[in-house]
């Protein structure tokens, strides 16, 4: 059997949920530490940069992810930035922009997901709008997800016969997408429990799974393991049955909730047998990125631990 690009065992289909509602607590920045709002609205974006270690085929490959945290005013009838504010339906949100980078092989993926999350929780209580870009040597794949009426619509363009242009939409469950930022607001109002979930996107892509809720354990304390250093750490964790799949994301216990890691286990679709992905925090700044965009400021680079090209300005 051929398996380079190849979709696996696990095929999409058009199942809806009906996932119960989560109640998430109704908090801002200002509500639950008046000191996130000053680190949010300083005019600088929060920058992590992660070792990489990614479960893909039937290896664990290197990697770097890179986590950028930024606030910013977003439309919520168009569901776009807001750029003109000529347009009254504006809310701050605390957006992520995650990428991943690794090897399999000779051949690079490269994924990146951004999560649109209101901060005035008691106006907009639900994440808004996630997209996710996933390129590899064998093509590339589109998914985007708008929260619409009390369900999320889904929309993919895949490289991919089997899945092709999708346009479906599930009843409301949590997302999973959007864990990294209710830490980094309120990591107390996180539910536990058994409770609904959507999968994080780049899951979906990557296992080729059905858009739909599953259920979940949600499980939140402090953290005992040994795959992260630091003291005074907390750990948010999901475990899903039906997808013999185990996510826990670690964190720092004091404002602003710095994400120290990641790890979660499944199995693969070739052989299924479990592997884990894990990710751990090597550096982080505050920066003003976008106007550090010149040749001159490429050893910016250097206080994140991320490559140098050759040829640059010295």
């Amino acid at each position: 059997m051929l398996f380079g690009c190849n979709m696996g065992h696990e095929a999409p289909d058009a199942t809806t949920s009906n996932a119960t509602p989560v109640q998430t607590a109704a908090f801002t920045f200002a509500d639950q530490d008046p000191g996130l709002s000053d680190y949010w609205y300083q005019g600088k974006a929060e920058i992590s940069r992660y070792d990489l270690e990614q479960n893909r085929y039937q290896d664990v490959h290197p990697g770097e992810a890179v986590a950028i945290f930024v606030t910013e005013d977003f439309l919520t009838d168009k569901q776009v930035k807001n750029d003109n504010y000529s347009n009254p339906n504006s809310t701050p949100v605390l957006k992520t922009n995650l990428l991943r980078k690794f090897p399999t092989g000779i051949y690079d993926y490269s994924i990146m997901t951004s999560v649109f999350t209101p901060t005035k929780v008691k106006d907009y209580p639900q994440t808004l709008k996630v997209s996710t870009t996933a390129q590899d040597w064998c093509g590339h794949a589109y998914m985007q997800l708008n929260y619409e009426e009390e369900q999320y619509r889904m929309q993919l363009h895949s490289y991919f016969e089997n899945e092709a242009d999708q346009d479906k939409k599930v009843g409301y469950a949590m997302l999973e997408d959007e864990l990294f930022n209710r830490i980094r607001i309120h990591p107390e109002g996180l539910p536990t429990g058994q409770i609904d979930v959507i999968p994080a996107t780049t899951v979906i892509r990557l296992r080729h799974l059905p858009f739909k809720a599953y259920t979940a354990n949600a499980t939140h304390g402090d953290y005992s393991g040994t795959d992260f250093e630091g003291s005074n750490l907390k750990v948010y964790t999901l475990e899903y049955p039906e997808l013999q799949r185990k996510l826990s994301i670690v964190y720092q216990a004091e404002s602003p909730y710095i994400i120290e890691g990641w790890k979660d286990t499944y199995p693969s679709a070739f052989d299924r047998q479990p592997r884990t992905t894990l990710a751990r925090r090597t550096n982080t700044i505050l920066s003003p990125y976008w106007k550090l965009n010149s040749r001159e400021d490429m050893p910016e680079r250097q206080r994140l631990d991320m490559e140098v090209f050759p040829g640059k300005a010295e």
